[in-house]
C-alpha cells in the first residue's frame, strides 16, 4: 500500500530588515531589502535605508586651521540582484546604489589633495549572503566599496545581521 503526500507550498522569505555596518550606510544603517518578485528568495530586488556617517571637517579662519569632526545622516538606495538556488540559504548578491547625505562632504581617498565635496555617494555590493529559505536570521557579507564626488572608488567592507520574512 503506498501513500502519497501533497506538501504545501512552501513560503519562502523575500524580505529582510537588516542593520548594516559599513557599506552604502557609511558606518552603520538601518535597512528594508525586497525582491521584485514576490515569494522569490532570488532576482532583481532593491534596498532602501536610513544611517550614519562621521567625518573630519577642516576649516580655516585668519591664517589658524581648525578641524572639526561632524556627522552626517544619510539615506542609501540601491538595486541589488542575488545569484543563489531557491532552496538554499546561501547566495551572492552584486548591487549598486547611491546614498543621499544631509551635509556636503568627501571620502578621501589616498589624501586627494582635489576633494570635492557632495551631497551623494555611489556604492557597489559583492556580498555573500545567508538567508535560510523560510525566513529567520540573515547575514551578509563583503565588499562594498564607495565611489566618491570625484570618482574614485575607495575601498570597504560591510557586514550586516538581520531578519528575513
Amino acid at each position: 500500500m503506498n501513500q502519497s503526500v501533497t506538501a504545501q507550498d512552501e513560503i519562502k522569505a523575500s524580505k529582510a530588515l537588516y542593520a548594516e555596518f559599513g557599506g552604502g550606510g557609511i558606518i552603520m544603517s538601518m535597512n528594508y531589502d525586497q525582491r521584485f518578485i514576490s515569494q522569490s528568495k532570488s532576482g532583481l530586488g532593491y534596498r532602501i535605508g536610513v544611517g550614519f556617517g562621521i567625518y573630519n571637517y577642516k576649516e580655516i579662519v585668519d591664517n589658524n586651521h581648525y578641524s572639526y569632526r561632524r556627522s552626517t545622516y544619510n539615506i542609501p538606495v540601491g538595486l541589488n540582484y542575488v545569484f543563489g538556488r531557491e532552496d538554499l540559504s546561501s547566495s551572492f548578491e552584486v548591487g549598486f546604489g547611491a546614498t543621499f547625505l544631509t551635509r556636503k562632504m568627501a571620502i578621501d581617498y589616498f589624501n586627494s589633495y582635489e576633494k570635492q565635496y557632495g551631497h551623494f555617494l555611489g556604492f557597489l555590493n559583492f556580498m555573500y549572503r545567508r538567508m535560510p529559505v523560510n525566513g529567520g536570521y540573515n547575514f551578509r557579507v563583503g565588499f562594498t566599496p564607495l565611489i566618491n564626488a570625484s570618482g574614485d572608488l575607495v575601498p570597504m567592507g560591510a557586514v550586516s545581521f538581520g531578519y528575513a520574512f
